[in-house]
């Protein structure tokens, strides 16, 4: 099999996993995720994202998590990685002051829901978090902004990727 036809099954059977397994993520699976996240392009190539890893045993970070998103099946995961932004850090478009930090972080968020899916586990983007909540329960410093929280883990027994449901690409391509 060539790489393009690897990649399109890694971005085809990656879907938003909201049931996991309580079985943990090997230390192998965790370091290869965390490597393809450091190797992720970033404007300027500043990195400005930072990673906090909360496992199992972090009753702590857990109920962090937990109380700033509603939904009861995150607690399913066993592991959450926190993606973290550092504006300090990140590039500013000089022509109208844009920060791209949301855009370098999500790259990296990418890069790491596609090197678990390739590793046959399951994420989901969680954006949907009160930030104030989870800041104050993990004791954030002020100059890191919490951008997603990326549950991982082994898909539970009978979690399948639903049909994806996607605009053509007529629909998304805008002519001249």
């Amino acid at each position: 099999m060539n790489k393009a036809d690897i990649f399109s099954g890694i971005v085809s059977g990656r879907y938003s996993c909201r049931a996991y397994s309580p079985e943990k993520v090997s230390d192998a699976d965790m370091a290869y995720i965390l490597e393809q996240v450091r190797l992720a392009p970033s404007a300027c190539n500043r990195q400005p994202w930072r990673i906090m890893i909360i496992g199992a045993d972090d009753a702590e970070g857990r109920e962090a998590v937990i109380n700033s998103y509603t939904r009861d099946w995150i607690r399913t995961a066993p592991v959450y990685l926190l993606m973290l932004g550092v504006p300090a850090e990140g590039w500013v478009r000089p022509f109208d002051s844009h920060s791209h930090i949301d855009v370098d972080v999500a790259i990296a968020t990418e890069h790491l829901c596609l090197a678990a899916a390739a590793r046959n586990l399951g994420t989901c983007w969680v954006c949907n978090f009160d930030p104030a909540k989870l800041r104050d329960g993990l004791h954030l410093d002020e100059s890191i902004v919490p951008v997603a929280i990326v549950p991982l883990g082994h898909p539970a027994e009978g979690s399948v990727a639903p049909d994806k449901k996607r605009k053509e690409l007529s629909d998304i391509l805008i002519a001249r």
